[in-house]
């Protein structure tokens, strides 16, 4: 099977292609053809299994462009992923330019209802936020079509089990839901039988995941030999890319402080730090500024970068789906990768309970030996002193012909898409297909123009009117 083989617009095939695209995993191969009938789906699937585009392919092919309310809502438990899903949809949906809006909390709540109130297919959110906006009468449900409960185990865990059930009960009963989970617990079960329709059950095997592709071991360490068994292993392993797992904040500090101490390209992440920052990091983490991220848990979910070749537990997790949720970070898209986890003495326990819950025993190892680590030291170092080669991002492959285009004037000047789609068509060389995603503001229009066409379009309007005004445009610089 490849993604030609399914009912789909000349418009999603062209993004799949561009992003890369051919054969689908096994969850897009027994998601995407359900979905597209409209039935509703229990999908259990690890992370890393490729579900994101198993339900954004669909929900991006039935999604009508004329329609301005949302058509799909899609609850997310972190704001990490719902980033990253919205990142996903806009770019399987772009040459249909299909809008998507993310919304979460720490975020200006006014910017997030500005652009609810333009037109807007899909809507992504944590829980929290979207009760809010459906509260206040921000978010429109009238319109909603495809319901998406990513991670459903982890809403539960992180309490947000109430916040869904209220937005649940907000949607229209006429819809398609499609619930993702891991695990499907007692009370994600109520949900289903209570609020969704014959549901149909897909089960993904996890062993692919977690056993296939992954190498798992273990190294017993006291407490305080920890740092220097951090340096010799990550000389020894040598990754192209590492996330350091620790459990608290602090721990993120002292770590990320001794690898600066030697060097190493490293940056931190944990919910201590604005959404901002957050974001910035991850994004210079994906395009490769830096080989070594260390994290709490909050980077187990919502990452989705494919080229992670290592993951250690610097501190193994208390929760046994932690542990699954931090090695799914690596062995992605069909590559292979390591997890090595430390394990005090003391903490015995705490392994036996995450390898009763895996299914497997993971290997025990020793730690590098001296002369292992002299051996290794040299290549470490030249990698270490290399510069990175940055990767291209997904949206940098579908957006290679876009160039987005701004123009000073908007809402205030009552100037409307089908305004600056008339004058834009009217070019010589230039159609509807030529025009991506219209996004007007107050004071300022953003306007992606397709298929390479924006310098044509740029030169053109420097001579022409929108609605008989003048207006500034020039290469958009966000």
């Amino acid at each position: 099977m490849t993604f030609r083989d399914y009912r789909l617009s000349k418009e999603i095939r062209r993004a799949l292609d561009q992003l890369g695209y051919t054969e689908p995993t096994e969850v897009q191969a027994k998601v995407i053809p359900t979905a597209l009938e409209r039935t509703d789906l229990i999908v259990k699937s690890q992370t890393g299994s490729g579900k994101t585009a198993a339900f954004a392919i669909p929900i991006c092919e039935k999604v009508a462009w004329e329609e301005n309310k949302p058509q799909a809502l899609i609850l997310t438990p972190t704001r990490e992923l719902a980033d990253q899903v919205k990142e996903d949809v806009t770019n399987i949906g772009r040459f249909k330019r299909i809008k998507a809006a993310a919304v979460y909390g720490k975020h200006p709540f006014r910017y997030q209802q500005e652009e609810l109130r333009q037109k807007c297919h899909i809507v992504v959110g944590t829980p929290g936020r979207v009760l809010d906006h459906i509260e206040r009468g921000t978010l429109v449900l009238s319109e909603i079509d495809f319901f998406v409960l990513d991670e459903a185990d982890e809403m539960l865990n992180m309490g947000f089990i109430d916040q869904v059930e209220a937005i649940m009960k907000a949607l229209p009963k006429e819809r398609t839901t499609m619930l993702f989970s891991a695990t499907l617990p007692e009370d994600i079960d109520r949900l289903c039988r209570q609020y969704m329709k014959a549901p149909e059950s897909i089960e993904i095997a996890s062993t692919v995941t977690l056993t296939d592709q992954i190498d798992h071991s273990v190294i017993v360490v006291k407490e305080q030999q920890k740092p220097d068994l951090l340096r010799d292993v990550t000389v020894v392993e040598n990754p192209d890319s590492c996330i350091i797992f620790c459990r608290t904040k602090d721990r993120v500090d002292e770590v990320t402080e001794q690898l600066e101490k030697h060097h190493y390209p490293c940056d931190q992440l944990h919910g201590g730090m604005t959404q901002e920052d957050r974001f910035a990091v991850m994004d210079d983490f994906k395009s490769g500024g830096f080989r070594y991220l260390v994290a709490t848990d909050v980077a187990a979910r919502g990452i989705d970068i494919d080229h992670i070749t290592h993951v250690i537990n610097y501190d193994i997790p208390l929760e046994n789906e932690s542990y699954v949720h931090r090695v799914g970070r690596t062995g992605r898209a069909g590559r292979n990768g390591t997890a090595i986890s430390f394990v005090t003495p003391r903490e015995d326990h705490v392994l036996a309970e995450i390898e009763a819950y895996i299914g497997f025993e993971i290997e025990r190892r020793e730690a590098p030996t001296p002369q292992a680590v002299k051996a290794a030291m040299d290549a470490f170092t030249e990698k270490l002193e290399k510069r990175p080669q940055l990767k291209k991002s997904k949206s940098e492959r579908v957006n290679k012909d876009i160039l987005k285009l701004y123009f000073n004037g908007g809402k205030r000047k009552k100037l409307r898409a089908f305004d600056f789609v008339g004058t834009i068509t009217s070019i010589p060389g230039i159609s509807g297909e030529d025009i991506g995603i219209i996004k007007i503001q107050d004071t300022e229009t953003y306007i992606d123009i397709l298929n390479g066409k924006g310098q044509l379009v740029l030169d053109a309007m420097q001579e022409k009117t929108v609605k008989g005004k003048q207006l500034k445009v020039h290469k958009a610089r966000k």
